[in-house]
């Protein structure tokens, strides 16, 4: 990774990205107020015409003032171009408007993140998620996801899977090259991963652990995919160690599961994950480490939500480089036998065993 070792910038540009870093959220509120309004919906239908300021407030139907001073915003931050007082589209409206992962990370940042994020001082001086308290009274968002709002969670729920649904196909074959017979996956969230084990390779047999509440998702989808069968449960709280691992499994999976933790915790966790383990079982772990990726804006966007982690799901976790989770590994009796990057674009897939 070669795009953190020098500074790149001119004086110039550093002092301009100062300012739009000062203005960063307000640039952000209005981002997705054009989009959601249908501000940019209507300014990109009118191709190079573009439109007025008039037309647009017509089309839109909000007030004359409210549209001025978002349409004002929008050109500041380069959302669109203005030529004879009309408004046409540029290319990071394009990108707004149409890249889903906009949506998805937009939505998360707005309705998981960005209320908790002013306690963000208070997390890193006190080591707890000080944010939490936005979304409700829980010692970690993870213990209050079946109780977030309706729109929090959704949110929540979108940014998980928009990520994990592009791994989980690449995945597939990596982990069935010779297929386990039982397979474990700790934290499975709403089971997703589970129900494409089951329909890649129908001779598997699942059980999902996860904590008792996070598990009535994971329910669910196992009736609504009549696996109950072969898919089974595991009420379990990861960290209490007075609550064994269960054990015979073939294989183990972990996905964008430990970077919820802490590194202490992480080592905690993969201990006992070790203990339960056969001598020839195997731990896959997948996740997506920012200094395995092949950009600086996905390097970028990883290392920016650590701070969600901070703030908001538990005051001690955050998306790792590889060498942290490693070191973990390996200070928990486990050594990698294989990596596999970039698997469905962004993660990184570590083949595990015991030492």
């Amino acid at each position: 990774m070669k795009y953190f070792r020098e500074d790149s910038r001119t004086a110039h540009a550093a002092k301009a990205e100062a300012q739009r870093l000062a203005f960063a959220p307000i640039a952000f509120q209005t981002s997705r107020l054009l989009l959601n309004s249908g501000i940019l919906a209507a300014i990109r239908a009118s191709g190079r015409l573009g439109l007025t300021l008039e037309a647009v407030a017509a089309k839109t139907k909000l007030p004359r003032y409210g549209v001025k001073v978002l349409l004002e915003s929008g050109l500041g931050t380069g959302l669109f171009c203005l030529n004879d007082d009309r408004y046409t589209m540029a290319k990071l409206g394009h990108f707004i408007l149409n890249d889903p992962m906009f949506r998805v990370n937009a939505d998360f940042v707005h309705d998981v993140c960005f209320r908790g994020l002013y306690d963000l001082e208070k997390s890193v001086r006190n080591g707890i998620p000080a944010g939490l308290k936005t979304l409700g009274r829980w010692k970690t968002v993870y213990a209050g996801l079946s109780a977030l709002s309706p729109k929090a969670q959704q949110s929540w729920f979108n940014f998980d899977h928009h990520y994990s649904d592009r791994a989980f196909p690449a995945a597939l074959p990596l982990v069935f090259a010779l297929p386990p017979k039982k397979l474990l996956d700790v934290g499975g969230n709403t089971g997703k991963w589970a129900v494409q084990c089951a329909q890649y390779n129908p001779q598997v047999q699942i059980t999902i652990a996860d904590l008792p509440r996070q598990l009535t998702f994971a329910r669910k989808t196992i009736r609504q995919h009549k696996l109950q069968n072969r898919v089974a449960v595991y009420p379990i709280d990861v960290l209490a160690k007075s609550q064994p691992f269960p054990q015979g499994y073939d294989a183990i999976w972990m996905s964008q599961f430990l970077d919820c933790f802490g590194e202490e915790q992480i080592i905690a966790v993969l201990r006992r994950a070790a203990r339960a383990m056969k001598k020839d079982a195997t731990l896959y772990i997948l996740e997506p480490f920012w200094d395995r990726q092949a950009n600086e804006t996905a390097a970028n966007c990883l290392q920016q939500i650590s701070l969600y982690f901070t703030c908001i799901a538990n005051g001690s976790s955050q998306m790792y480089h590889s060498a942290d989770l490693i070191r973990c590994l390996t200070q928990s009796g486990l050594k990698v036998v294989e990596e596999h990057d970039h698997v469905g674009e962004y993660h990184t897939l570590l083949k595990c065993r015991k030492v």
